[in-house]
């Protein structure tokens, strides 16, 4: 059976850094974590990404183009990394938005499989200025090459006015893909038009982001039924915390049968930087029951958790008192009542 119940919040205070900040000031964040453990290695692989505020109008650099160079700070890196404590990592492979033409990269998600390495890339298409995913794949994590890339998912090939930050999960032989898409509410196309001149239609209210679940047998081609009925997670209802927002980060068997997701939310398009995590269950991966309706779990984004040398590894992005998100990671005996 299912969790039907929320357990206990873990005790994050003993939590260590993993990534700072480049500044010690709003806008500024390292965050979007996605963790792996590689026991046959002993070894963790963690994406991540760096980002910048929005680069003031008529900013050193910006052209009002639609790529890279129109001013647009905001996600400017993403980076692969190893570590064989969990806490220190060192960078195996990045890139940067410029080497996408994109305005803006959030999170990425790694998966090893079949002897190689399935990297998805989320970041903000050039050509329409909508969120995407596309995939990568490598013998090693430090192989990763741009001109391979192949197209995932797209706005225009989900019927969405995006799609982003991806979470992968082996099962079942083939690969499962939980991403966010961006519906619309009811907007004219001038409205549509300029929320997507931002480059970042989330922060504009004129969308709602429930969580969408794809399949594919070799992670590279995804298949997915048409429209709404690919959403798993539906944000929450008018009024509720996570009623703009609700993004699966993490997926785990709850030691019954049944799964647990973490997922962030926000209530409305002013908390879509600033979300906090809740806690679904579903027994077979496509219905999912929220477990914290009336208030998150932790306050915390983008957690990930993975069970390493006998204990629970939690990875997440928070806010500090002075503006700027940190990457953080605290170990656990034991993770929403389970044992590793």
């Amino acid at each position: 059976m299912p969790i039907t119940t929320p357990p206990a919040a873990p005790d994050l205070s003993g939590s260590a850094l993993v990534r700072a900040p480049e500044r010690p000031e709003p806008g500024y964040w390292a965050g979007c974590p996605g963790v792996r453990y590689e026991p046959d290695r002993d070894r963790f692989l963690l994406t991540y990404r760096e980002r910048r505020p929005r680069a003031t109008a008529g900013a050193s650099g910006a052209s009002g183009t639609a790529g890279a160079s129109d001013g647009q700070d905001r996600g400017w890196r993403c980076a692969v990394a190893e570590s064989r404590d969990g806490v220190e990592f060192r960078d195996l492979w990045s890139v940067e938005r410029a080497d996408l033409d994109s305005p803006s990269m959030e999170r990425f998600a790694l998966l090893p499989r079949d002897g190689g390495y399935l990297l998805h890339l989320s970041y903000v298409d050039p050509a329409d200025r909508r969120w995407r995913i596309d995939a990568l794949r490598a013998d090693t994590p430090e192989a990763f090459d741009l001109a391979t890339r192949t197209p995932v998912l797209t706005a225009a090939g989900t019927g969405t006015e995006g799609v982003k930050d991806p979470y992968l999960l082996q099962h079942d032989g083939g690969v499962q893909l939980f991403a966010t898409v961006s519906r619309s509410r009811a907007f004219s196309a001038e409205e549509r038009s300029r929320a997507h001149a931002t480059a970042d239609i989330h922060t504009t209210g004129l969308t709602v982001q429930p969580t969408a679940l794809a399949a594919s047998a070799d992670g590279l081609r995804f298949t997915a039924p048409p429209g709404r009925d690919a959403e798993v997670l539906d944000v929450g209802p008018a009024g509720a915390w996570d009623a703009y927002e609700s993004r699966i980060t993490a997926v785990l068997p709850d030691g019954s049968g049944g799964w647990l997701a973490l997922y962030d939310g926000s209530a409305d398009a002013s908390g879509n930087y600033e979300e906090r995590c809740g806690l679904a269950a579903s027994p077979d991966l496509r219905r999912w029951r929220r477990l914290t309706p009336d208030r998150p779990w932790l306050d915390v984004r983008y957690a990930d958790v993975v069970a390493a040398r006998g204990r629970w590894y939690l990875y997440y992005e928070q806010t500090r008192p002075d503006g700027a998100h940190e990457l953080r990671v605290a170990v656990l005996d034991e993770f929403a009542g389970l044992r590793p």
